[in-house]
């Protein structure tokens, strides 16, 4: 099987085949599983499922102008009547994600501390 990305398309195509109906909050559990599979077997994430990971649902938060706890899933599903609507938004979100400016989000601070020795 392939990385997350992937079996995202294949869900989106045939959701009721992979995560049972058609539910952005079936999905979202999905994910957690699948992340938790991986993590057991010590599958090392592809750098996209990092992007995801780590990045996701501070964008959404984002997106929609929020700051929560809750899940993305939950975000989504604030603004849509139906788990079927979150789910399809889900996939337009991610869309949008993915294409994201990537230059206007802050940059990761990255300091090192170098400890020089005087050796007489």
């Amino acid at each position: 099987m392939g990385g997350l990305y992937e079996v995202l398309q294949k869900i989106k195509t045939k959701p009721g085949m992979y995560i049972g109906k058609a539910s952005v909050s079936d999905l979202f559990h999905f994910i957690v599983g699948y992340e938790f599979a991986r993590g057991e077997l010590d599958i090392e994430p592809t750098a996209w499922e990092n992007d995801f990971h780590e990045n996701f649902q501070p964008w959404v938060q984002k997106k929609y102008h929020v700051s929560t706890s809750n899940s993305w899933a939950k975000i989504i599903m604030l603004h849509c009547g139906s788990e079927q609507e979150g789910l399809n938004s889900f996939y337009r979100l991610l869309d949008e994600f993915q294409n994201r400016d990537k230059s206007l989000e802050p940059q990761r601070k990255v300091t090192a501390s170098y400890e020089v020795t005087n050796k007489s």
